[in-house]
């Protein structure tokens, strides 16, 4: 099966359901973006996914905003001295017993993710220093990709087409069987998606410590 495009994907998904409903077209762009989170969530990290951010932190405060196309940390770094010090991923519980007091400010070691938004750091920064974030990050969606192509439909097409399907025919309450075949088939082609990646790509995160 060939990759997609945004249009050839569109065809595909109103072939195999045989569906051109007006209210059913004017949703398939829904159903090709939650099966592209449903990729992203369900596959070792690709390589080509991730991405490296730098930023502020503000002296005294114990939030730091994510990236908005943040997914998940590989390893997150101050500037201390001009060398990069790695802070250590903990639980958010631990970081508000470790450092109770926001206004009690050091030199960061740790930080969790606080909310969909934000970080926390323990303890609060008591200088605006440089971080440095590599992370796993959502792309840009086949639906809004000016060229409408992107690495997910040309690399992972028989993923991105079957979770469309299951999206597709959940929607309009198609048999059981037919989404129960295109889940596994999803599960089949995420399956080789994710040992693809684990063997080509591996991963090397600067993973939770106990100390």
């Amino acid at each position: 099966m060939a990759g997609y495009t945004y249009t050839t994907l569109r065809q595909a998904i109103q072939d195999y359901t045989d569906n051109t409903e007006s209210t059913f077209v004017s949703q398939i762009d829904g159903f090709i973006k939650n099966a592209e989170e449903r990729i992203l969530k369900s596959i070792a990290p690709l390589e080509v996914f991730r991405k490296n951010a730098t930023t502020s932190m503000t002296s005294g405060s114990k939030y730091l905003p994510k990236p908005s196309d943040w997914l998940a940390t590989y390893t997150f770094s101050i500037v201390v001295s001009g060398e990069n010090k790695f802070l250590l991923n903990k639980d958010v519980n631990l970081l508000q017993e470790y450092s109770p007091d926001p206004t009690a400010t050091g030199e960061p070691k740790y930080y969790a993710d606080f909310d969909v938004d934000n970080f926390i750091i323990a303890p609060s920064p008591n200088a605006a220093y440089s971080a440095e974030l590599h992370y796993f990050y959502r792309p840009t969606s086949i639906v809004d990709a000016v060229s409408g192509t992107t690495w997910i439909g040309t690399n992972a097409g028989p993923s991105l087409l079957y979770a469309s399907l299951v999206e597709a025919f959940s929607f309009i309450k198609g048999e059981p069987d037919m989404i129960q075949l295109y889940e596994q088939k999803f599960m089949q082609a995420a399956e080789r998606l994710s040992m693809f990646a684990v063997q080509a790509e591996g991963l090397d995160t600067y993973r939770k410590s106990v100390a």
